[in-house]
């Protein structure tokens, strides 16, 4: 009975992330604002945790289980990939410097925001 109670809790979380997504979508559509809808939801949704709007344990279990499976959202993407095979032929070079030189840069920012976030959080608890 635990699990399936656990699975219709992370349902619902799930459900939560969607409403907040599907509504801001349609608030960027509709004010035709230079912001993506999904990003103006994840603002939204930063903003509404930090003034303790939603509580963290409202969606905690939810978005763990998307993170969980997020390597699923990527393949409909990768295998939208194999209608530029010519592309990637004349290109390809040039295209993979260019993934391999982001991923680089993002991960090196995000390990030095992390760390920064972590020395800040250090001081505050000393």
């Amino acid at each position: 009975m635990g699990s399936v109670k656990l699975i219709g809790k992370i349902i619902l979380q799930v459900g939560i992330l969607i409403l907040i997504s599907l509504a801001m979508n349609f608030l960027a559509q509709r004010l035709h604002l230079p912001i993506p809808g999904s990003i103006l939801g994840i603002i939204v949704l930063f903003a509404l945790l930090k003034l303790n709007v939603i509580q963290l344990k409202w969606i905690e279990q939810g978005a763990n289980w998307l993170l969980a499976e997020l390597l699923l959202f990527f393949i409909p993407a990768a295998v939208g990939v194999m209608k530029y095979i010519p592309l990637l032929e004349q290109e390809g070079v040039q295209i993979l410097i260019v993934v391999i030189a982001s991923t680089v840069i993002v991960m090196v920012s995000s390990g030095l925001v992390a760390s920064r976030i972590a020395k800040r959080r250090e001081r505050k608890a000393s």
